[in-house]
């Protein structure tokens, strides 16, 4: 709802959007220098599977890094191109059923 309330001009749904990608972005440079670099990238779930537009918004804070993407609509690959410093990559996941195969655990 909010990503379509932006793309249809409202600028509250907007500023959330820009903050959403500047803190996906800063938290992605703080982990990295925790670990002192990252070799992969990787978008997962609704936003990471269904958001190829957002993923290429946050890559581009990324550039640093060596960051550079070819494919960013693609659903289920690497969608970096193979000159980047960086892999990133797009890969489904099933939630509904990791919260199952938990929930068994616990039943």
């Amino acid at each position: 709802d909010v990503r379509q309330a932006a793309a249809d001009g409202n600028e509250r749904a907007q500023l959330a959007m820009d903050t959403y990608k500047y803190r996906v972005a800063k938290y992605i440079g703080s982990y990295t220098a925790a670990m002192n670099g990252v070799d992969a990238i990787t978008f997962t779930a609704g936003v990471g599977e269904n958001a190829p537009d957002l993923r290429k918004d946050i890559c581009d804070y990324l550039g640093y890094l060596g960051v550079e993407l070819e494919n960013v609509h693609g659903e289920t690959t690497v969608i970096s191109t193979p000159e980047s410093k960086v892999k990133v990559i797009v890969l489904p996941t099933n939630e509904e059923l990791a919260i199952a195969r938990e929930t068994a655990k616990l039943v």
